[in-house]
């Protein structure tokens, strides 16, 4: 569920994602009737605690004035919020049910009723991997990941999966109780295990490298639930200690239902701007094929690739410039400390959409052909003076090294360290690689046109995340989500290839 009751709240974390809940509740509605020309205007109805209620707010009638208490200055708004939809159903349609505990249940209920190849998502981080696979018919069973911002993005955003099932933790404590989680077979185990000890690659193997106790348990959580395929995605820097991982999961032998499984493994690194992804990301990723899968199909881990190889030949690339389109210009904050404030000149978290009927092909491919009438995220940074005359001056493909800001460049005397720390991004050309390291300052990502760093919603376009898919936490906490997650588009083009031999 999304909400944990006002009289339920446990902790820090649990009361500051409350109030987060709260906010986009009445910013959602407030941008309805910003889009739709009508005043926020309506009588306390009759239902307003069963409203409460059925989102999960409340779980008691009596709880009503420790949520008043709670939200302090807030609440007026929240309770004219809510009573607007109610006066108003049929006019805000969906909008605000992702907020709603009662409209989750019901959405769980559907997702059990379909068939489909079941999931499970280690490292989920923000739902990147999930949702390209739920694009392409999967069903995730279980998705686990230690950081609650994370945890509290992939369950807004994937209301179909109940709350019991998104389990945020060490996977160690997962994989030791498996059976609480799942049961039944699984089709497909996917994550991205992070993995530090690399230099140690020539004396240690990965799997009892102590830094790597990660990988290592995402490894026994494969051979406790012995699925037909695993896709595991890593850094290229994984790359050489590729062949020990490879021994790693050929050295499994699983006895299940009479049988002994084993696996095949392969490995390629693979490019997103290859599945129509507005940026060049390279990934090493590894196919794993269960040994009865492999017969029945005749197929093994290197044909996978192949096929998946084929199919991106024929797919149109973009460049930076498509995920820019269509997307209203914003001012960076000049004030420190400014980031979380909403603003007409620098952006907001929640806003209308002014481009909604414009036809950009590669928004039409994220979107799914949707129309999306509202877009989140999209607010700019702020920049110092000295960083902001920095952007000014430089040209697309310029970096610190550059003539023109030699003489404010605060790095000046570290260029050979510092050379990429500074770079405005090329609109003609796929984008630079949106990394994690964004959530520090964004100087290695400066907008081509505007006098700014890019927006956590231009970053997630480029990562190809659907314009309405909201990301929850702190302002430079979402940099850091979208920054780790795999690429929807590339996800769903894996699923579309690996789904044939399910």
């Amino acid at each position: 569920m999304i909400f944990k009751s006002i009289g339920r709240l446990e902790n820090k974390t649990e009361r500051a994602f409350f109030q987060e809940q709260i906010q986009v509740y009445i910013r959602l509605v407030e941008v309805f009737c910003e889009k739709n020309g009508c005043e926020l205007q309506a009588e306390e109805s009759g239902s307003y605690t069963e409203e409460l209620q059925a989102m999960g707010v409340i779980d008691h009638v009596d709880e009503v004035e420790k949520l008043k208490g709670f939200l302090g200055k807030r609440y007026p708004r929240f309770a004219l919020a809510v009573n607007f939809v109610i006066s108003n159903r049929e006019k805000v349609g969906s909008l605000v049910d992702g907020l709603y505990n009662s409209k989750r249940r019901e959405c769980q209920k559907r997702a059990r009723e379909k068939k489909g190849y079941t999931l499970v998502d280690f490292f989920c981080g923000a739902g990147g991997l999930s949702l390209g696979f739920l694009q392409e018919g999967f069903r995730v069973q279980l998705a686990n990941d230690i950081e609650d911002v994370c945890i509290q993005t992939y369950k807004y955003n994937h209301p179909e999966l109940p709350s019991e099932k998104l389990v945020q933790g060490d996977i160690k404590e997962i994989v030791d109780n498996i059976g609480d989680y799942v049961s039944g077979a699984i089709d497909l185990v996917v994550g991205g295990p992070p993995c530090q000890g690399f230099s140690e690659a020539n004396r240690q193997r990965v799997i009892d490298d102590p830094r790597n106790k990660l990988y290592k348990y995402f490894v026994r959580a494969v051979e406790k639930i012995a699925p037909k395929i695993v896709v595991m995605e890593n850094v290229k820097g994984m790359l050489k200690v590729a062949d020990q991982v490879v021994e790693d999961y050929g050295n499994l032998r699983i006895r299940k239902d009479g049988r002994t499984y084993f696996y095949k493994v392969a490995y390629r690194i693979l490019n997103a701007q290859d599945f129509s992804v507005a940026q060049s990301r390279e990934r090493l990723i590894y196919i794993a094929v269960r040994n009865d899968v492999m017969e029945e199909h005749r197929i093994t881990p290197e044909d996978i690739f192949e096929r998946i190889g084929e199919n991106c030949a024929g797919n149109k690339k973009f460049l930076l410039a498509d995920a820019l389109a269509d997307i209203k210009p914003l001012e960076a904050p000049r004030v420190k400390n400014t980031n979380e404030i909403d603003s007409d000149i620098t952006g907001k978290k929640i806003d209308v959409n002014r481009y909604e009927e414009n036809d950009n092909e590669y928004l039409k491919l994220i979107n799914q052909g949707r129309k999306i009438p509202y877009v989140f995220n999209h607010k700019a940074r702020y920049c110092s003076d000295v960083n902001y005359e920095i952007y000014r001056r430089l040209g697309q493909g310029d970096d610190a090294t550059d003539e023109k800001v030699k003489d404010i460049m605060p790095y000046a005397h570290r260029n050979h360290c510092f050379k990429d720390k500074y770079y405005k991004l090329v609109a003609d050309r796929p984008c630079r690689t949106i990394t994690a390291h964004l959530r520090m300052d964004c100087h290695s990502h400066i907008h081509p046109f505007q006098v700014r760093a890019i927006t956590p919603r231009e970053a997630a376009r480029v990562q190809s995340f659907p314009d309405d898919y909201l990301f929850w936490g702190a302002y430079l906490k979402t940099y850091m989500q979208i920054g780790n997650a795999v690429p929807v588009m590339m996800a769903r083009g894996i699923a579309k290839e690996i789904k044939k031999y399910l």
